[in-house]
């Protein structure tokens, strides 16, 4: 008998429904979707999206052995479910925070796991260095530590070079004048009284995005980030965080508080040709965090959904629940 391949690719769990879902009122009139899937009594984890602006989908339940975890997904404020659409009132990343951690109350949860990607990414280091005694371990993909040299490198110099063609649809209905700040230009116009102009904005703020999302090109993903409903709160929401930086007091204010949470088991999963969130931050973020496990796949850009990132997230998910057992 043949010996057994040394390594097996993991795919997604299973398509699975929620056994709970509703709207949780936050407070500042924004109500966010919640739902629940997999074992009730289950080790619990949250799935937090990336955007800002990003919403969830079924897809994103897949990730987890459905026997072992309770599976939490939440859209952030303004987006996907959660009302009101495209609402950036009331919206920073300290509300979601404080989001996430009332969510954890409702659901009287003890601790839990976090999952983030991209933004997610980002939004789960912060929550986790606010809230390390609640955090019983965090596994992230494609980090985005929420620095100037990250915006910069998407919409100025660095994403632009490896898409050209892209990135000249992308800043072309902002007149020459304006391009120096092409995050500012475009908040002035995803904020503005047109509704016609805004929604032209927004699908071009999204499918630039849409662009630079898969090392292979993906027409159903442009699709999607045309798709109005979610290019409008995707594009709205994020370029209001960008324009703020975040929200956060200092630029490397993760990196600076990276010490509060190095006792938490931390896995990172980064594309090498990332184009979106560069491969830099995950570097910077593991130098901070020694006692990390960072992963570096050789062939995979940002996308959670890229072969090779999907079974090291899901070996990883199995490996915690394995370790909790």
């Amino acid at each position: 008998m043949p010996n057994a391949p040394t390594h097996i690719r993991r795919h997604l769990y299973s398509t699975i429904e929620p056994y709970s879902a509703e709207h949780l009122d936050v407070g500042d009139g924004h109500e966010v979707y919640l739902e629940q899937s997999g074992n009730k009594d289950g080790i619990p984890v949250i799935f937090i999206h990336g955007g800002p602006g990003g919403g969830t989908s079924p897809l994103q339940r897949r990730f987890f052995d459905p026997e072992k975890y309770r599976i939490i997904l939440f859209d952030q404020r303004g987006c996907g479910r959660s009302r009101p659409h495209a609402s950036v009132d009331h919206n920073t990343t300290w509300h979601l925070i404080d989001d996430m951690e009332r969510i954890r109350q409702y659901l009287s949860i003890d601790t839990w796991v976090l999952f983030g990607g991209s933004w997610g990414s980002t939004l789960a280091l912060l929550y986790a260095e606010q809230h390390s005694d609640r955090t019983s371990a965090i596994v992230l993909r494609g980090i985005f530590l929420m620095m100037q040299n990250e915006l910069n490198w998407f919409y100025d110099h660095g994403t632009s070079a490896i898409f050209p063609e892209a990135y000249e649809r992308f800043i072309e209905i902002i007149p020459e004048g304006e391009r120096g700040d092409i995050i500012k230009a475009y908040c002035e116009r995803l904020m503005g009284d047109d509704p016609d102009a805004q929604l032209e904005a927004a699908k071009r703020w999204s499918v630039w995005e849409g662009n630079a999302v898969t090392l292979v090109p993906d027409d159903m993903q442009l699709r999607q980030s045309a798709a109005p409903d979610f290019a409008l709160a995707f594009a709205r929401i994020e370029a209001h965080y960008f324009l703020n930086n975040g929200f956060l007091e200092q630029d490397d204010q993760i990196l600076a508080n990276a010490h509060k949470i190095k006792h938490i088991p931390i896995t990172i999963i980064q594309g090498r040709y990332d184009a979106i969130c560069p491969p830099r931050s995950a570097w910077e973020l593991k130098k901070a965090l020694p006692r990390a496990t960072l992963k570096m796949i050789p062939v995979a850009g940002h996308s959670a959904f890229e072969a090779d990132i999907v079974h090291e997230l899901v070996t990883a998910m199995d490996k915690l629940a394995t370790q909790k057992s």
